[in-house]
């Protein structure tokens, strides 16, 4: 008889994550098997949302980070997340450490040189969330990224992206993270408020762009998110756990012989 599935918590990353391959999940979730690889998109990722964090912690104090700046500190903390992962590392073709250090040193300083004076003000950076919905006995968590505020006390959520091409319409209108974030300021202390979201997205094209998308979701949006965490959670809890072996995303995966050898046995 196989044990029974214990999971203390949901996230909007881990409900996408078993939305788009449920043995991916699996693996990573449910048996904790060790990564077999690192992506390099991960730690890259991490480490722009790491140096993005203290530009507008800087900002929220008066202080304006220069590209010299926050070129240097993505230099110095990318080098060492290389350091602390040696070996692990695995680089989509054509790319090395020194072409991606350099990446990500052009998208910063767009970012710098393209953030637009908005005057909202920052009340909040990697705020950490919890709250319940029906049906699920488990919290659901995450963190969101920013935090603002309008001068009259309309509340945006603002999640860093990094992308390779720029967003539709649908993927900020129905991004079930944004959703989930914005069921989140409701339950956490913003719900007497008018309540925005915001992808702030650095696309990764030969001319970096960055590009921000404002949105907002209604009670039926809510609704079906929902609707689709408590799909979920039973998927989860009854062990379905179907893989999805034509993914573009099988490629950078982290767990490529787990899923041959899932197949093969």
């Amino acid at each position: 008889m196989e044990n029974p599935i214990e999971i203390g918590h949901l996230s909007a990353s881990s409900i996408n994550s078993y939305l788009d391959c449920g043995l991916q999940f699996k693996f990573a979730k449910i048996d904790k098997r060790e990564p077999e690889a690192i992506a390099e998109a991960l730690i890259f990722g991490t480490t722009i949302h790491k140096i993005i964090e203290l530009y507008h912690h800087e900002r929220s104090i008066g202080t304006r980070l220069s590209v010299m700046d926050v070129t240097a500190a993505f230099e110095k903390c990318y080098t060492e997340a290389f350091e602390q992962q040696a070996g692990k590392i695995q680089f989509k073709e054509g790319k090395d450490f020194d072409s991606t250090l350099l990446e990500g040193k052009s998208l910063l300083a767009t970012y710098v040189t393209q953030f637009p004076e908005t005057g909202l003000k920052v009340i909040g950076l990697e705020k950490a969330f919890s709250f319940q919905i029906e049906g699920v006995p488990i919290p659901i968590v995450g963190v969101m990224d920013m935090v603002e505020e309008d001068a009259g006390g309309n509340i945006v959520i603002v999640d860093h992206k990094t992308s390779s091409r720029s967003y539709s319409s649908d993927d900020i209108d129905k991004s079930l993270q944004l959703t989930i974030y914005g069921m989140a300021a409701k339950a956490n202390g913003y719900g007497d408020r008018e309540i925005m979201l915001r992808f702030d997205c650095l696309v990764k094209t030969k001319k970096p762009k960055f590009e921000q998308y404002y949105t907002v979701r209604t009670e039926e949006d809510e609704l079906r998110a929902m609707k689709k965490i408590q799909a979920v959670y039973r998927g989860i809890m009854q062990g379905v756990f179907i893989p999805n072996d034509t993914s573009w995303k099988c490629k950078g995966c982290s767990y490529q012989q787990c899923c041959r050898d899932w197949f093969a046995n």
